[in-house]
């Protein structure tokens, strides 16, 4: 699947979680699934947490961070050579 197709399977609506992108259809934000796999979590085991999800509402949420990573960056302190 395309990210343009995952893309389609998250939703921003300022009537629900604050306007927060989430899986559409679902109140789960993304950046909940992605702090979920940053964490250690493999797909299989967020899905079974959160059953209701299918494999391809996580692949949607990476491809949004993805996005919106190519659109902001995070100050991160960088480390100096050793």
């Amino acid at each position: 699947m395309d990210a343009e197709k995952l893309l389609k399977r998250i939703s921003i609506n300022t009537e629900i979680c604050f306007g927060k992108p989430c899986i559409k259809g679902h109140r789960i934000w993304v950046s909940l699934i992605l702090d979920l796999l940053a964490s250690g979590m493999t797909v299989d085991e967020v899905l079974e947490e959160y059953p209701q999800l299918q494999p391809e509402d996580i692949y949607a949420c990476i491809a949004y961070g993805a996005e919106m990573s190519r659109e902001r960056y995070v100050d991160i302190t960088t480390e100096s050579p050793v």
